[in-house]
């Protein structure tokens, strides 16, 4: 008789989240960075055009926002502690990381306001053809992580997530820091390089 015999610690089989969601964090890192290097590329190509555009960028409302996910990242981090160890405070902690992500995309969509009424768009030269991409695909990721976290939240309340029972959460998690790793590069490289 042959016996089975099982990880003791599944977290070298099984990482944060499930594999799959993994999997989709390296496909999606692996889209971004693509992007970034055309972007450098075409910028090292046209210096004077990209660093011009640049200019018009509201960098002070970039770093807000870049203090404002990275802060949802960390309630997001306190909200999973808090649930895997039964405590009281992750319906605060979630419902602090879905009202950062709100306000992330009431800033982006303030400073898309401010583009819009200067008249810029897709057409106004290649920098913001990639602005407008960069910035707006990772907001519509930002848009599905919040609403990923309202979901959970809604079933954390329910009783279906607990302590015992956490992984779908944990995959949230990890895709809601995905979104706060994409904009750690997307910020410098669009905003700050000169």
């Amino acid at each position: 008789m042959t016996e089975t015999i099982e990880p003791q610690d599944k977290s070298i089989y099984y990482p944060p989240g499930g594999l799959l969601i993994w999997i989709i964090v390296f496909l999606e890192l692996l889209t971004f960075g693509a992007f970034l290097i055309v972007f450098l590329a075409y910028r090292k190509a046209d210096l004077e055009t990209f660093t011009s555009a640049q200019q018009v960028l509201n960098s002070t409302l970039g770093m807000i926002n870049t203090i404002v996910l990275l802060t949802s990242g960390l309630f997001m981090a306190a909200g999973l502690v808090e649930l895997k160890k039964g405590g009281i405070k992750t319906h605060m902690y979630l419902g602090i990381t879905i009202a950062l992500g709100i306000l992330f995309m009431a800033l982006k969509g303030y400073e898309y306001y401010e583009k819009i009424e200067l008249g810029i768009g897709f057409n106004t030269n290649q920098f913001f053809v990639f602005y407008w991409l960069l910035t707006g695909f990772h907001l519509i990721h930002v848009l599905v992580a919040v609403v990923l976290v309202s979901y959970m939240l809604y079933n954390i309340k329910s009783g279906s997530y607990s302590s015992t029972n956490f992984e779908d959460v944990e995959t949230a998690g990890v895709f809601w820091h995905m979104c706060d790793l994409i904009w750690i590069f997307l910020f410098p490289i669009i905003y700050l390089l000169h």
